[in-house]
């Protein structure tokens, strides 16, 4: 766990980069220091392209994509590099990330033709209702909720 310590950054490519040590597993704590160093980083420094050394994480906790696209719909470029297999098997990394060059993954909006959020076309057996009708003779004064189509 970094929690403890603060992470060493260095320069590649054009990139500065958060250097994870041989941090393998990370916890909420060292995904709060992740997202603190990005903010002193793109807030605090002004650095736009921000870069993390995944060479010996092994796991990652799920709201470590959410925060790398978040900061990348605010226009900050984001490299993953020397990821792990494992880690380059996740689905968010296929889907999201480019090999731009050995080693390095770029995130972009979608490595896709299709929607990464849509898994196909909505059909009815998708549709979602939040309420059953309600019996006009129930003394209850409810009012019924409308059904969500995807």
């Amino acid at each position: 766990m970094v929690s403890n310590k603060s992470l060493d950054t260095f320069r590649r490519d054009d990139f500065t980069v958060m250097d994870m040590g041989d941090m393998e597993i990370w916890d909420g704590a060292d995904l709060a220091l992740i997202r603190e160093m990005f903010t002193r980083l793109v807030d605090g420094a002004k650095h736009q392209r921000i870069g993390i050394d995944m060479r010996s994480v092994k796991y990652i906790p799920s709201g470590f994509f959410g925060l790398l696209f978040d900061w990348y719909e605010r226009g900050i470029g984001i490299r993953l590099y020397d990821a792990q297999p494992h880690v380059r098997e996740m689905m968010w990394f296929q889907q999201f990330f480019v090999e731009s060059s050995r080693g390095c993954f770029e995130l972009t909006a979608s490595n896709s033709t299709e929607s990464p959020l849509s898994s196909g076309p909505a059909t009815p057996s998708r549709q979602t209702t939040l309420a059953a009708p309600i019996d006009s003779s129930d003394s209850n004064d409810q009012m019924p909720v409308a059904s969500l189509t995807n």
